[in-house]
């Protein structure tokens, strides 16, 4: 009786630690880009290539303004409602895997918007220094940048406090750059509303996702960083 109980015990276990595997596997969309990572040839030998990871405000960008991105020969990897700890398991392949020279972090609000689970601060910056030591011990180079400004996530209006905590991780992630001397790329500055520390509807049609005149504010600083790299 008690070897049938341990039995079913453990085969609770692995039916547990299967459909657990099955929703990380799910939530991180390893197959989203495969087709075109296949498609990316190898890199030249003078070849400047740019990879920029992140979630819909990355994505949504090379739909938006797909010039930006096909002119400079940038790559696009972003998944929308991921967050740090997603974009970290699918790091390897859709960077390190497409042998940039450089790599663009952009992540983090889905974190703060709960999108996984509750927001630890300390935990997103660590895969956020994570994707960095990685980039770094594959010799790619890193543009860190600041998270866009926002009143709140209007998918989950029960986070409260999110200017604060798009400002403490922003302060955070500059410390961190400024120390190791990696260069970091202000949106939030230009872009936020100085009043209620918003995205203002000149730059965003839903107070999170920049429209095309917010990421033709976002164009320049990235770009001055890139061509001084």
């Amino acid at each position: 009786m008690k070897r049938h109980t341990l039995l079913l015990i453990v085969m609770a276990l692995i039916a547990a630690t299967a459909s657990a595997q099955t929703d990380v596997v799910r939530a991180a969309q390893y197959d989203r880009y495969a087709e075109a990572n296949a498609a990316v040839p190898p890199r030249a030998k003078d070849e400047k290539r740019v990879v920029f990871i992140g979630n819909s405000i990355t994505e949504f960008w090379q739909n938006t303004r797909p010039e930006f991105f096909s002119k400079n020969n940038y790559i696009g990897r972003g998944i929308g409602g991921q967050t740090s700890y997603t974009v970290l398991l699918r790091f390897r392949q859709d960077v390190i895997n497409l042998d940039p020279t450089t790599v663009v972090i952009g992540i983090g609000g889905n974190d703060i918007a709960t999108n996984n689970g509750d927001y630890d601060e300390d935990r997103t910056f660590a895969n956020i220094v994570n994707m960095v030591e990685l980039a770094q011990l594959h010799n790619i180079k890193v543009v860190l940048t600041t998270l866009l400004p926002a009143a709140n996530y209007p998918w989950n209006p029960s986070v409260t406090g999110v200017p604060d905590k798009i400002e403490s991780l922003n302060h955070r992630l500059r410390a961190y750059a400024n120390a190791r001397r990696i260069p970091f790329a202000d949106y939030y500055t230009p872009l936020v509303h100085p009043g209620d520390r918003a995205l203002p509807i000149t730059f965003s049609d839903d107070g999170v996702h920049p429209n095309a005149s917010g990421y033709t504010i976002m164009e320049p600083v990235i770009q001055a960083i890139l061509k001084k790299m």
